[in-house]
């Protein structure tokens, strides 16, 4: 696995912000600026990037296409386009949004988040992001999470069925899939299923951890890796198994001294592995 961290260590240049990444052996990461940066300086970050050995795992957009208000979902449409077409620019591995919410937050449960009229919306919007922007090195990737399409494996497949594209690739977040006792009792069984179903798909990942919370009802909290109760050695182990160069990226922590101390951690305990 190429183990780096989803977070944009800021920084005067690009090569001094890939010097730092280095300097903590990340080995992937996203890309720490957006479509609106002048391309002399998104060449930067490529050739320092790649002069390190470091790739670009993810151009995300983090946004809301299929939004209510007709205003935001047809700002956050060009958004998922343009970063689309930045991630091809520079080789991204993909670029990466979640499908979108029914509701005014961008990325919370509505139950009309899965009706079949939005359903079909989903389909068409991808369909039309990709279309638009036309990748040829790159893919189109959504996000697993816990209360929207796609939420299961199954769901991921019949979302690549529908859109019928070569360009929609897997990214792959196993614990936003955490959203049952079921799945979290039996990890390695969800696990072997997961990437059993989306072998050959998967471009990107994230990595994190979580525990189940002694309250009820049924709740599971997010936590940096190795202080939860997420099996993260049997996931390493899928991931490395998929592809021996996926991208697997800490994410969702909240200080750069946390992420350092992430890396660190990760480092040693599975340096045979990177």
């Amino acid at each position: 696995m190429r183990l780096g961290m989803n977070y944009g260590m800021k920084a005067k240049h690009p090569e001094e912000w890939a010097e730092e990444l280095s300097r903590y052996n990340v080995k992937a990461t996203c890309l720490p600026v957006d479509f609106h940066t002048d391309f002399h300086i998104i060449e930067g970050y490529m050739k320092a990037a790649k002069d390190r050995d470091i790739v670009i795992a993810e151009v995300g957009s983090w946004c809301n296409p299929l939004a209510k208000d007709s205003r935001e979902a047809s700002a956050a449409f060009e958004k998922c386009v343009e970063q689309l077409k930045l991630a091809d620019y520079i080789g991204a591995r993909c670029a990466c949004n979640i499908a979108g919410a029914a509701g005014p937050v961008w990325d919370a449960y509505y139950p009309e988040n899965y009706s079949e009229d939005f359903y079909k919306k989903t389909v068409e919007t991808i369909q039309k992001i990709i279309d638009t922007a036309n990748p040829k090195k790159t893919f189109y990737a959504i996000e697993p999470m816990p209360w929207m399409v796609p939420s299961s494996p199954d769901e991921y497949l019949m979302l690549i069925r529908d859109v019928a594209s070569d360009r929609l690739a897997v990214h792959l977040d196993m614990v936003n899939w955490m959203n049952s006792f079921e799945r979290y009792r039996f990890q390695r069984r969800f696990m072997d299923e997961a990437f059993e179903k989306l072998h050959g798909r998967i471009v990107s990942c994230h990595f994190k951890d979580c525990i189940l919370k002694n309250d009820l009802t049924f709740q599971i909290k997010e936590k940096p890796v190795g202080e939860g109760a997420f099996d993260i050695d049997y996931y390493v182990d899928k991931v490395n198994a998929e592809n021996p160069d996926l991208p697997l990226l800490i994410e969702h922590l909240t200080t750069k001294r946390a992420y350092i101390k992430s890396m660190k951690y990760i480092n040693s305990r599975y340096a045979s592995k990177m």
